[in-house]
């Protein structure tokens, strides 16, 4: 069934030279005497270690648990023993160190115990995300998001379309094609369960028409398989068709809103090789814990694909590549275009290594020198974002942050194609790459110095709550004082009129004289008085008062 294409701007038509690796059959690598595994191999927080040095592990044993919503967990590549956790270099731009967890192997390659579910279409698509997220599944295009969230639509989104990225548009990168051609049912499989997790209404699987092998294999899988939901595209080759927006362009004639996510418009992209090891981890209960890296280039004796355990030192690879052919290489991890430099082969392969080019003379040939911009504009025909790269270029070289992102700095995908065409050899990616860092950089500081001071203005606030409670305690408490001063009077002035009373009392109590002989009249009178005086006595505060008159 044919699919309506759309094309989408700039982007150049490359040599691919990929026959250099996929000559020869997929083959597997040995097990390496030591594995070196990053705790951080995806993007968000590094993952917290669950084991200590001298600890004994199995094949697919959780070795670092997930840090935070958006992290994953990392596993053993083999069994062994923990001999280190400590920071090594890692594969990474910057050429910095992180924490890593060193296994000595012990030949015997031994599994944890691990189940699968058979009936993926019985378990809630949450249960799925949960498998998916506990078995360390990472974007394995390059860019290593945890998989698990982006099949998490969200209960008011709704899914159209999963698109599978099997383009792999980068020149020399074949190890997509290989699992394709090799393991096409897997990448079906694994699309299947995704597209109940995401409730998709079809999935359209994208190969570039370079690769004819892979694109045969993976229909005649779907034959065999009778998905109709399930589509397999054949799109020209052009760099970057594999580009996230450039391949949904591609394909659905949708263009994702700049600053956007596919999300945003019913789509969800995800690689054929994380389709893959969704299956494995769901069908199968493994753990992402190896995947097939290219190993090419003219400075390789034997260029292939290798499936490969994560943690691999590459210089291991470079042997299993049949070592170099004694000529100066550049060591590359990726393609010519959006690779970067790695200066050590001890360094370990992680989830995201999909290559290692021995780059020679050949296959970069050296750029003259860096000259002034001509203004040409060859840059902005071929830039498949439709970006400005010279004024990118001008802003981010002068430091002008703010500027660079009025002219859309972060749309900019990094696809290297404005350096490719530059006449004057600008490193012009490099730039844009210099100004997303420090953007990024000054980001975190901001937000630490409005994290400070928030807790400043916390604290003075907290002081002045603490003053103003303070000083109403002192307040209430003068007033109890006072009103107890005032009680305390009110009582001695009773007190003292009850001992006059008393006085009285006992001066009246002496035997009246010329009591004898009275006349009934006289009698009353002092039944009345004493009458009166007993009133009286029943009553201080009142006799007092009398007194006080």
């Amino acid at each position: 069934m044919s699919h309506q294409l759309h094309p989408f701007p700039g982007g150049l038509h490359l040599p691919g030279n990929k026959g250099l690796s996929t000559d020869r059959d997929l083959a597997t690598a040995a097990v390496p005497p030591t594995l070196i595994i990053p705790l951080q191999q995806h993007i968000g927080a590094p993952a917290k270690p669950l084991v200590a040095v001298g600890d004994r592990v199995l094949k697919g044993q959780i070795l670092a648990t997930p840090e935070g919503y958006v992290s994953a967990p990392v596993h053993a590549s083999s069994s062994g023993t923990v001999i280190a956790i400590e920071e090594r270099p890692v594969p990474h731009p910057s050429g910095l160190a992180a924490p890593s967890i060193v296994i000595e192997t012990d030949g015997e390659d031994r599994w944890i115990e691990h189940n699968g579910h058979s009936d993926y279409a019985s378990l809630d698509p949450s249960e799925l995300r949960n498998i998916i997220r506990d078995a360390g599944i990472v974007g394995l295009g390059g860019a290593g998001f945890p998989s698990f969230i982006k099949l998490n639509p969200g209960a008011r989104t709704e899914i159209d379309t999963l698109i599978l990225n099997g383009a792999e548009c980068e020149p020399y990168i074949s190890c997509d094609d290989m699992l394709m051609r090799e393991h096409a049912d897997q990448v079906l499989l694994g699309a299947r369960i995704m597209r109940h997790a995401l409730h998709a209404r079809q999935c359209l699987i994208g190969i570039e028409d370079n690769k004819p092998e892979a694109i045969a294999a993976v229909q005649k899988a779907l034959q065999h398989l009778d998905e109709k939901e399930i589509q397999v595209v054949e799109i020209p080759t052009r760099y970057p068709t594999g580009g996230e927006k450039q391949l949904i362009k591609v394909l659905t004639g949708k263009e994702v809103p700049s600053q956007g996510l596919p999300i945003d418009i019913g789509i969800v992209c995800h690689n054929v090789a994380t389709a893959a090891s969704v299956y494995r981890a769901v069908e199968r209960g493994e753990p992402l814990i190896s995947r097939i890296v290219t190993v090419t280039g003219h400075g390789a004796a034997r260029p292939q694909n290798l499936k490969v355990r994560i943690g691999t030192p590459i210089r291991d690879l470079l042997q299993a590549a049949g070592g170099d052919n004694s000529k100066p290489y550049t060591l590359i991890m990726g393609g010519p275009m959006m690779g970067f430099t790695l200066d050590s082969e001890a360094l370990p392969t992680t989830k995201t290594t999909n290559c290692l080019l021995l780059a020679t003379e050949e296959d970069i040939p050296s750029r003259g020198p860096v000259n002034p911009c001509i203004r040409c504009g060859e840059c902005a025909r071929v830039c498949p974002a439709l970006l400005l790269p010279q004024q990118l270029y001008w802003h981010a070289r002068a430091k002008d942050f703010d500027k660079a992102q009025d002219y859309n700095l972060f749309d900019c995908i990094e696809c290297g194609c404005c350096t490719y065409v530059c006449p004057s050899n600008l490193p012009l990616v490099q730039y844009y790459r210099f100004a997303k860092t420090e953007i990024w950089a000054q980001e975190r500081e901001r937000k630490a110095a409005d994290k400070a001071r928030e807790r400043h203005e916390f604290r003075q606030f907290r002081i002045e709550r603490e003053k103003e409670e303070k000083a109403a305690r002192h307040k209430t408490k003068a007033k109890a004082v006072k009103k107890d001063a005032a009680a305390d009077e009110k009582k001695a002035v009773i007190q003292a009129a009850m001992e006059r009373a008393k006085a009285k009392r006992e001066a009246a109590e002496v035997q009246p004289k010329n009591t004898e002989n009275l006349s009934e009249a006289q009698k009353r009178q002092i039944e009345e008085a004493e009458t009166r005086r007993a009133a009286k006595t029943d009553n201080p505060a009142e006799q007092a008062s009398e007194e006080n008159k």
